[in-house]
């Protein structure tokens, strides 16, 4: 790694945790801004008007913003995230089990968005102009044109209501068998692959198709090779670059996809718990949810850069 690769991935980390900063900055503040008063929301109407500057005083909702901002990311900063205003339990504990949760509806997801994505981008590509070519191309743009919560209501009006094949609810602790594995994840992560996949195509059918127009492709027609030895060998490794893009791209969709299809499902993972949340009031909860869903967003972007850095041969 020369000192210019090393330099641009050491500028592009340094932007991400500047970023990190910004939003955590943001989401406290907009937090903060919601109407209502947290402690009376807390101690409900009947509360009196001691009781609940009593309540305020205990959380430190008196205390100025940025007072407040600043223990609360200096908490976040040594792994304290702070107590839950509405279930009096660590955030830290309370997020466990939600965020492997969400963690494996996301990984289910790409481990059958990813593959069937490139699969078709890459074949779209290589046949350009057919009528396969055009069916996908077709198909992705009708996907990219409806959003996730209309994908995932038609799924429940038309398999669970209708049908009544799969649960409407994700009931993630029922799950016993390879069966009813399939039953709780089926109209989630197939609504979230609607979501990742159309982009992957979309991306991987462009870049692979400019790879096959460059010239040194050309001279390998010409010599003889065969089109398979041409994608694979020459195509694909030269076009990683856009497609890893692509990839991250279109994964990082997962964290707004997966905040709706959560709350449609009722699935329980870290995106419900933050709606809950919103709901209830519980500001370090929304915060340090919305902070992880930025952390991962950040985490896939400059993976993403850097492996686009690397695989540039004009930094070689």
């Amino acid at each position: 790694m020369n000192a210019e690769i090393a330099s641009m991935i050491g500028k592009r980390l340094f932007l991400s945790v500047i970023t990190l900063l910004i939003v955590s900055f943001a989401v406290f503040f907009a937090t903060n801004m919601l109407p209502g008063d947290t402690a009376a929301i807390l101690l409900g109407q009947a509360a009196t008007p001691e009781a609940v500057a009593g309540l305020r005083h205990a959380m430190h909702l008196d205390e100025p913003a940025m007072l407040r901002f600043l223990r609360w990311l200096a908490g976040v900063l040594t792994g304290d995230f702070g107590t839950s205003y509405a279930n009096n339990m660590p955030i830290a504990q309370l997020i466990g089990y939600r965020f492997v949760n969400t963690m494996e509806l996301a990984g289910i997801t790409a481990l059958v968005a990813v593959p069937l994505a490139l699969t078709l981008g890459i074949t779209a590509a290589v046949l350009r102009g057919s009528v396969y070519d055009r069916i996908v191309t077709v198909l992705t743009i009708g996907v990219i044109s409806v959003p996730e919560f209309v994908v995932a209501s038609t799924a429940v009006l038309i398999f669970a209501v209708y049908l009544k094949w799969l649960p409407a609810i994700s009931f993630v602790n029922e799950v016993h068998s390879i069966y009813d594995l399939l039953r709780m994840y089926a109209m989630p992560v197939v609504t979230l692959t609607f979501v990742v996949s159309a982009q992957i195509i979309r991306m991987t059918r462009a870049a692979v198709i400019e790879t096959l127009s460059t010239p040194y492709v050309e001279m390998a027609l010409l010599k003889g090779a065969s089109r398979s030895r041409i994608v694979l060998r020459h195509a694909l490794p030269n076009s990683l670059g856009p497609i890893v893009n692509a990839l991250a791209l279109s994964l990082s969709y997962l964290i707004g996809g997966v905040i709706i299809i959560e709350t449609i499902f009722n699935y329980p993972g870290i995106a419900k718990l933050m709606v809950d949340a919103v709901a209830t009031r519980d500001l370090p909860l929304i915060q340090t949810c919305a902070l992880i869903f930025c952390l991962g967003y950040l985490i896939l972007i400059t993976i993403a850069d850097i492996i686009a850095i690397l695989s540039n041969p004009r930094l070689r």
